[in-house]
């Protein structure tokens, strides 16, 4: 079975270090799924390319050109993104927020992403966890727990670049797991209903609720006077 994978990727510069490494990341999660016994197409948008799309898009409240319907059709059948921005202003880009903004509201649901960020210094590594990861939680995505950042540093020899490689590797490990995972259960049943009727360890769960006060009535500190000793 093939798995759709869409990178997105928000640099700006050509040649771009977000670009190599949304190339990364994609390449590792290409093979983790062939490693699962399944193919992956893998398809890169460069969101600079649709900035005059996205611009014309929000003047004119959200109709979208054929060329960015088009990726947004994409998006929304991709079993996986992987998704890496810039960081500007210790945050994503503002274009790579204006493309989410374009989004329909359930285009992600559920949906496997890797949250990737660039930068020139490592002091910015907390924009994957404190900018990327509550953006696509609010778009109800299922972020793996390994986000991936990449200082100027990181992209060369020696020990910063082992480690990049390493969380690549484990970035990737998790969202093909998750892009393979079967659905639990079977289309068409759902869970019985719990009856708040039935007994549980023997307690009976009842609908009628008991006034907090009248509970606390004969203990000491609460519901009227202590109890004299």
């Amino acid at each position: 079975m093939s798995r759709r994978i869409v990178v997105l990727t928000a640099g700006l510069s050509q040649p771009s270090s977000t670009r190599l490494l949304a190339d990364r990341i994609a390449q590792a999660a290409g093979a983790e799924i062939s490693a699962r016994g399944e193919s992956a197409e893998i398809q890169v948008v460069e969101l600079r390319e649709l900035a005059m799309d996205m611009a014309s898009a929000m003047a004119t409240g959200g109709v979208p050109t054929p060329k960015l319907a088009k990726v947004r059709e994409a998006v929304s059948a991709a079993d996986g993104i992987i998704a890496v921005s810039p960081v500007f202003t210790a945050s994503y880009s503002g274009l790579f927020k204006m493309f989410f903004d374009l989004l329909d509201t359930d285009a992600l649901n559920g949906m496997p992403v890797v949250i990737a960020a660039t930068a020139g210094t490592p002091r910015h590594s907390l924009v994957l966890d404190h900018a990327m990861r509550p953006l696509f939680s609010y778009l109800r995505a299922v972020v793996v727990p390994t986000g991936v950042f990449a200082s100027t540093e990181d992209f060369g020899d020696g020990e910063a670049g082992a480690s990049l490689s390493d969380r690549i590797r484990r970035a990737a490990a998790e969202f093909a797991a998750l892009v393979v995972a079967e659905k639990a259960g079977v289309d068409g049943f759902a869970p019985a209903p719990i009856d708040l009727k039935k007994r549980t360890s023997g307690v009976r769960i009842d609908k009628a609720v008991v006034p907090f006060m009248t509970m606390l009535q004969g203990h000491a500190g609460g519901g009227g006077e202590e109890r004299q000793s």
